[in-house]
């Protein structure tokens, strides 16, 4: 596949600033009274809450067990398979056909979901870098203009919810603003995404807990304590957390996968995934083996393509490989309990040379019983 060269002068682009985040509040322009409307953001200094459309279908209700999560209809949490999804972000680079092959790659490869990321341009850039002129791949243009350029409207996704739903694979997104919060209600999204930069936007997560849906999110850049405010803030009823670490890609020494099990004992009612931004799918695969119940990659059709995230993102090959190899783990971890297996009474028998206190007869008797220790 032909790669794409990034321009030199692209560089604050391919670069996660939080300057350019809408997790940065000091950063944001005030929104126009027309984008407050279609939003359902309340005038400035009123106390109503925020209005987000009903989904266009009444969402699934959770189960029972408070370690599981319900994503349309299927689940996540404990004893269910690992929720597998491949964000696609922006790596679809503005070109619907992209996403579409990125969307077949994942259905490919057995994913649950694909993921993509939704911003309101206005919002989400600050106002000081809308008329800085850069080189892209598509000319020179204003960083606004660009953000535009990547940002697909309701047309492009109601053409990826039945492309989606063609290939039996589900879609949602992560919203980094409360527009593009009403935005994703529109279609009948199995959960919302925070991705790390936002789970300091109360404004955001409120918005999000508001719709009733299974809430991932994602914790990298963040201390413990802002992931305590940020559960409290949406609940821990219906949250996924994700241990992350924001760097793109990350070091393997900086990805501290015990952070896993550190969250585990921190919130024991609240299923823990993984969200990699690393090379390589060692340390993925080490995250399921250490429980996280939910893992997410970043997906794209060659790293060499134009853009911050390809880098980090794994190609159609490696994601086949991926959720192969999460589905052998899942099969191994077993339940714990330890037993003797009726394939191994055959090399018993002929490789036990002393019976023990216990005769292999008994054992044979109790094959696949569980062991008194």
């Amino acid at each position: 596949m032909t790669s794409r060269a990034s321009p030199s002068s692209a560089g604050p682009w391919r670069s996660r600033a939080p300057t350019t985040s809408c997790a940065a509040p000091h950063a944001r322009s005030p929104p126009s009274p027309v984008a407050t409307a279609r939003s359902g953001r309340s005038p400035a200094g009123s106390s109503a809450p925020l209005s987000i459309p009903s989904p266009s279908k009444e969402a699934p209700l959770m189960s029972t067990d408070s370690r599981i999560r319900t994503f349309g209809t299927r689940e996540a949490g404990p004893g269910r398979p690992v929720y597998v999804t491949g964000e696609i972000g922006i790596n679809h680079n503005g070109d619907i056909e992209n996403a579409f092959k990125l969307i077949d790659a994942a259905a490919e490869a057995g994913c649950d979901a694909v993921k993509f990321q939704k911003r309101t341009p206005e919002i989400c850039t600050p106002r000081d870098q809308w008329d800085i002129e850069r080189d892209t791949p598509w000319g020179r243009m204003t960083y606004i203009d660009y953000r535009h350029r990547v940002e697909f409207g309701e047309d492009e996704y109601r053409r990826i919810d039945e492309y989606c739903k063609s290939k039996n694979i589900a879609w949602f997104a992560s919203p980094w603003d409360t527009e593009a919060v009403a935005f994703l209600e529109k279609f009948d999204v199995p959960a919302h995404k925070v991705a790390s930069a936002s789970l300091t936007d109360d404004e955001l997560l409120r918005a999000l807990r508001s719709t009733g849906r299974t809430i991932i999110l994602s914790t990298g850049m963040s201390t413990p304590k802002q992931i305590r405010h940020a559960v409290e803030v949406l609940g821990s009823d219906n949250i996924l957390l994700c241990h992350a670490t924001s760097t793109y890609p990350a070091k393997a020494e900086e990805l501290n996968l015990r952070v896993i099990n550190t969250l585990q004992q921190e919130y024991p009612n609240v299923p823990i995934g993984y969200s990699g931004h690393e090379t390589g799918l060692q340390t993925t695969l080490a995250a399921v083996a250490l429980g996280a119940t939910f893992v997410e990659r970043h997906i794209t059709l060659d790293r060499a393509m134009w853009g911050s995230d390809q880098a980090a993102s794994v190609e159609p090959q490696g994601l086949t490989r991926l959720v192969r190899d999460i589905r052998t783990i899942e099969e191994s971890l077993g339940d714990g309990v330890k037993k003797v297996y009726d394939s191994e009474l055959g090399p018993m028998k002929k490789l036990r040379r002393v019976a023990g206190v216990v005769a292999e007869a008994e054992i044979a008797t109790a094959a696949g019983e569980p062991l008194a220790v």
